[in-house]
Parts: structure tokens; C-alpha cells; sequence
């Protein structure tokens, strides 16, 4: 680009998506007089689903806006809690974010997951076609166009992940509720119902059982139940729920 002029600056918790030489202050950038700004800040590196405001002179501006010489603009992070518009409040997410899928199935989050690298192109369909927010830590993904919404996913920790979720979209939870292997929902099941699913150990030690409605997953209190407990009790401190079972 070798047009118009302006002065940009990234927010603090955007800086990680540009270069070093841009992350203090207002740095010098050269537009074709032509891209819309939203196509300005994703050139630089940042994805639009991670910007909030674009302010032009201090004035919000939409990302479709031409920016002229001189402007200057400044890129504000998403707003917290974010606002998804339009649908219910459901979320994709990448191979990558398994555990982080099965933590927000755990606290009763809608969040449908693909065990398998389905490509780019494909994810975004599905997010437009489910209206689903993407979460990836794919920054190439979160820039196509077909996508109805996305979000960066910024730990490589699970904790850190779920964490950052829940205060960034405020979803409902309701722990115990959905499936964390086919994300369908639970029900109540008669321990004779599920007799037959049952190990010899656990038909012997446990007594209240839940069975996926789509799957036929069995759960109950076993081994893993007080680490699990421990996630939920955890981000309805935080976040605000119901933890009982």
C-alpha cells in the first residue's frame, strides 16, 4: 500500500497480532485509498472478530469505511461481555479445543466440536449454517468471511481458555446438563434402565445415574467426579450458575 496516510493504534490486548514495531502508540500506515479499514486492521494482522470499536478522530466508524489521509484511528478491543445478536448463544469449535469443548459441555454450554481437521472452509460454513460462534486459535480461520462469528481462543491452557470464554460471551450454565462426549442432553435414567451398560464395580457402588438423550452415554459420580466438580464449583463462583447436580 502506498496511498493515503494514517495513524493507527492497536489496544493493549490486540498488540499481540501485530508487529512489534506497531504495538506503542500511533505508528505511520500507508493505504490504497480504496480497502475499507476493517480490510486496513486484518492486514496488519488482526482479526476483526477481535477488534471493538474503530474510532476515526474519536468518532466510532464502521469497518466498512475508506480511511482518508490523515485519520486517525484507533482499534479497541471486543467489549465484555460480548453481545452475539440473533440466536441462541452456541459456539464450534476446532480439533484443537477439546478439552475446552468438554469443559463448556460440562458446565452446560452448547458447543458442537469437530474431532477432525474438516479444513477452514468448511468450519466457517458450518458456523454460518448452525449460527455458531467459532472458537479457534486459528487466526487465518477467524478471517474468512463466511464465518456468522468468531473469537480468538488466547491460552494454550485449558483453565485460561474457559475462563476467557465465559467472561468474554457470558453463556447461561447449567452444569450437569449436556453431554460431554455428543454435546446432546441429559436426562434422569432408573439405575434398571442402564443395568446393562454397567460394569460389575459400578452397578455395585453407585445409584443415580443420567443417560445422554442422543447417544445413550451413561454417567454417574465415579473416580473423575470430584476433579470435575471442582471445574464447575470453580466458574459458577465466577460466572454465576447453578453447580447442583
Amino acid at each position: 500500500m502506498n496511498g493515503p496516510e494514517i495513524q493507527i493504534s492497536f489496544a493493549p490486548g490486540l498488540r499481540l497480532f501485530v508487529a512489534a514495531d506497531r504495538r506503542s502508540g500511533h505508528t505511520t500506515v500507508a493505504t490504497d485509498g480504496s480497502s475499507s479499514l476493517g480490510h486496513v486492521v486484518e492486514s496488519l494482522g488482526v482479526p476483526l472478530t477481535e477488534a471493538g470499536r474503530l474510532l476515526v478522530d474519536g468518532r466510532p466508524v464502521p469497518p466498512s469505511h475508506v480511511p482518508a489521509a490523515g485519520e486517525t484511528v484507533d482499534v479497541e478491543d471486543v467489549a465484555r461481555p460480548q453481545q452475539v445478536p440473533g440466536a441462541p448463544l452456541r459456539f464450534l469449535l476446532d480439533v484443537h479445543l477439546g478439552t475446552l469443548t468438554r469443559r463448556l459441555r460440562l458446565l452446560g454450554v452448547d458447543a458442537a466440536y469437530e474431532s477432525e481437521d474438516i479444513g477452514d472452509p468448511a468450519l466457517a460454513a458450518l458456523s454460518a449454517k448452525e449460527r455458531r460462534v467459532m472458537l479457534s486459535r486459528d487466526r487465518g480461520l477467524l478471517r474468512r468471511r463466511e464465518l456468522w462469528a468468531g473469537a480468538y481462543v488466547y491460552s494454550d491452557r485449558p483453565d485460561d481458555q474457559l475462563r476467557d470464554v465465559l467472561g468474554r460471551f457470558a453463556p447461561r450454565l447449567a452444569p450437569w446438563t449436556r453431554c460431554t462426549a455428543c454435546n446432546g442432553p441429559l436426562a434422569e435414567a432408573d439405575k434398571d434402565a442402564v443395568r446393562d451398560q454397567l460394569e460389575t464395580g459400578t452397578e455395585n457402588t453407585y445409584d443415580v445415574f443420567a443417560r445422554c438423550t442422543e447417544c445413550d452415554r451413561v454417567y454417574w459420580r465415579g473416580a473423575h467426579h470430584a476433579r470435575l466438580e471442582a471445574i464447575v464449583t470453580e466458574a459458577v463462583r465466577e460466572f454465576g450458575g447453578a453447580a447442583a447436580l
